[in-house]
C-alpha cells in the first residue's frame, strides 16, 4: 500500500489576510468600501488625538473610469503628526507592524485595517497605494506602493521629496478599490454621522462620486483627555505574558518582579500575594520551572487583595463632549448624558458612557433607536447581536414615560484596554457581567432624568389647557355673575388670570 505523504507549507500574515479578508471587513464590495472608508478615518483620527492636533479630515471617492461604476479612488488627507519617511512603507504595506502595539486604550489595535485596505485595493484593481506624508518641514515624502503578498513585505515603487514649503504636516492616502457604493452609501453616511456625534472637536469633510457634499464641522476645541501607557494586571495575565517579562526583566527576586511589571502591585501586597501563592521573596524569577510559572499565573487570578486597575490608560470622551456631539448631530429638545465610574472585567479597565436624547432630528420609527460606539468607533453593524441592544429592550420603558414609537435615542460608549469583542468582525460587544452592569445602571440614570422632564413638559401642558380654560370662560362667569348680583361694573379677572400664570410658571 502506498504510504500517503502530506505537504505542509508557511504562509505569511499578509497571505493568510488575503486568504480570509472577511475577518477584517472585506468580504464583499459592499462592506469593503464601508470598511476601507472606516479603516482610513480612524487611522487619521489616531494621527491627530495623541498630538493634540484638532482633526481635519478630507474623504473623497471617486469613480476609476466612466466605464466601470464598480472602481473607485478613494483619497483620505488628515493634518495629523505624519509619519517618519522610513517608516512609511511598512506602516501601510506589512501586516502587523504598528505603534498601537501598548497596553492603552486605542481605536486599532492590531495595525490590519489601513494595510488591509491597501491590500484589497491591491487584490482587486492591481494598481498600487500612493502616500504622502511629512512629520513638519522641511519636506514632503511621496511613496507608491504595493504588498509582496507572500513575503509580507512592501515594494516601494516610486519615492519622490518635495520641499515643504507651507510647513504642513499630516498623510494622505489614495488607493484603487472594488466597491458598490450605492449600497454602501446608507451605512458610510450613518457612520460619519456618528462619528461626528462621538468626535465633535473634528472637521470631516466627504466627497462621493457624484460630487455630493457632506460637511461634519467642528462644535468643541477641546479634545479629551490622551490615555498613558500601563503594566499588566495580574487579573488579567496568562502563561505566555508572565514567560515574556521573565525574558526581559532585571529583577533578582519575585518581591521586585512583582512591583516592577504588574499594575498597582505594592510592595505589601506582593509581599501577601507571594504568601498566599507559596512562593519566597527572594526567588529568583529566571529560575522558576514551567510548572511553578503555571502555579504563579492561577494563584494572581485567585488572589482578591489586587486593587482594582485605574483609568489613566483610558480615554473617555467625558460628559461635555458627548453632550457636545448629540447636540450638534441630533439637535434633540432634551439630552442628558452620565459618566461611570471606572470598573474593570478579568483585570481589564473599562469606562461606560450613556446618553439619552428626545425629539428634534430624532426619526420616530417603531423600534428603539441605539447608538453604540466602542473606544469613539461607531459601530452600525450586527446591532441586534450586541449586549446594548440586549439592555434596552429589556427596560420597561413606560417607566420612565417613554413607548416605542416616540423621538429619543440611546447612545451607549465603552472605552477599554480590551473591549469584549463577540466575533473577529468586531461589531458586536459580548454579554460581560461587569460590562452589562455599568450599561443598565448608565441607561437608568439618563432615562430618569428623561422621565422627569417628559414629567414636567406634560405637567406644563395641562396647566396651559386649564389656563387656557379660564381665560376662555372665566370673562363670562364674571360677566354673568355681576348680573346675578345686579351690579352694572364686571370685575376685572386680569389679577386673577396673572396670579394663574404664575402658579403655571412656578
Amino acid at each position: 500500500m502506498k504510504a500517503i505523504s502530506q505537504t505542509f507549507q508557511e504562509i505569511s500574515p499578509a497571505d493568510f489576510f488575503y486568504r480570509n479578508r472577511e475577518i477584517a471587513g472585506f468580504a464583499n464590495p459592499v462592506r469593503a468600501i464601508f470598511s476601507a472608508i472606516r479603516e482610513l478615518v480612524e487611522n487619521s483620527l489616531d494621527a491627530t488625538e495623541p498630538m493634540g492636533i484638532l482633526p481635519d479630515i478630507y474623504i473623497r471617492l471617486s469613480n476609476m473610469s466612466d466605464e466601470d461604476e464598480n472602481f473607485y479612488v478613494l483619497r483620505v488627507k488628515d493634518n495629523g503628526s505624519g509619519i517618519p519617511a522610513d517608516y512609511v512603507p511598512l506602516a501601510f504595506c506589512q501586516f502587523l507592524f504598528s505603534s498601537k502595539y501598548k497596553l492603552k486604550q486605542s481605536r486599532g489595535t492590531f495595525g490590519l485595517g489601513g494595510t488591509m485596505t491597501i491590500l484589497y485595493g491591491q487584490i482587486t484593481t492591481n494598481k498600487p497605494v500612493k502616500v504622502i506624508s511629512s512629520t513638519g518641514p522641511p519636506k514632503i515624502y511621496e511613496y507608491t506602493l504595493m504588498i509582496d503578498i507572500q513575503r509580507n513585505r512592501p515594494i516601494v515603487l516610486d519615492r519622490r521629496i518635495y520641499d515643504n514649503n507651507d510647513k504642513w504636516h499630516g498623510t494622505i492616502v489614495e488607493v484603487n478599490l472594488e466597491g458598490d457604493y450605492p449600497k454602501a452609501m446608507p451605512k458610510i453616511l450613518e457612520y460619519l454621522k456618528q462619528t461626528a456625534i462621538v468626535n465633535p472637536y473634528a472637521n470631516i469633510t466627504f466627497v462621493d462620486p457624484r460630487g455630493r457634499l457632506y460637511k461634519f464641522e467642528r462644535t468643541v476645541a477641546k479634545l479629551p483627555r490622551q490615555p498613558r501607557e500601563t503594566l499588566p494586571h495580574p487579573h488579567g495575565i496568562d502563561v505566555e505574558t508572565v514567560y515574556r517579562i521573565i525574558r526581559i526583566t532585571r529583577c533578582k527576586t519575585l518581591l521586585d518582579f512583582m512591583q516592577e511589571h504588574f499594575h498597582r502591585v505594592g510592595k505589601r501586597t506582593a509581599q501577601r500575594f507571594l504568601e498566599f501563592a507559596g512562593f519566597p521573596e527572594d526567588a529568583d524569577p529566571k529560575k522558576l520551572k514551567p510548572e511553578e510559572v503555571v502555579r504563579l499565573v492561577q494563584a494572581m487570578k485567585n488572589f482578591n487583595e489586587f486593587l482594582p486597575p485605574d483609568a489613566d490608560c483610558l480615554s473617555p470622551l467625558g460628559e461635555d463632549i458627548l453632550k457636545a456631539g448629540i447636540l450638534k448631530e441630533l439637535e434633540p429638545e432634551f439630552v442628558a448624558v452620565t459618566q461611570r465610574s471606572p470598573s474593570a472585567y478579568s483585570g481589564h479597565p473599562f469606562i461606560v458612557e450613556v446618553g439619552i436624547a428626545y425629539g428634534g432630528k430624532i426619526p420616530v420609527g417603531e423600534d428603539l433607536i441605539l447608538y453604540r460606539f466602542a473606544n469613539k468607533i461607531p459601530l452600525v453593524y450586527d446591532e441586534s447581536g450586541d449586549v446594548s441592544w440586549r439592555i434596552i429592550k429589556s427596560i420597561n420603558w413606560r417607566n420612565y414615560g417613554l413607548m416605542p414609537g416616540m423621538p429619543f435615542a440611546v447612545l451607549v460608549h465603552i472605552c477599554s484596554t480590551k473591549i469584549p469583542w463577540k466575533t473577529v468582525g468586531k461589531e458586536m460587544i459580548a454579554d460581560r457581567p461587569e460590562v452589562s452592569r455599568e450599561i443598565l445602571n448608565g441607561i437608568r440614570d439618563v432615562a430618569r432624568q428623561l422621565g422627569a422632564y417628559l414629567s414636567k413638559k406634560e405637567k406644563a401642558k395641562y396647566e396651559k389647557t386649564r389656563l387656557s380654560i379660564f381665560a376662555k370662560y372665566l370673562p363670562k362667569i364674571a360677566e354673568f355673575s355681576a348680573k346675578l348680583a345686579g351690579k352694572e361694573k364686571i370685575p376685572d379677572i386680569g389679577e386673577l388670570l396673572r396670579r394663574a400664570r404664575k402658579i403655571e410658571e412656578d
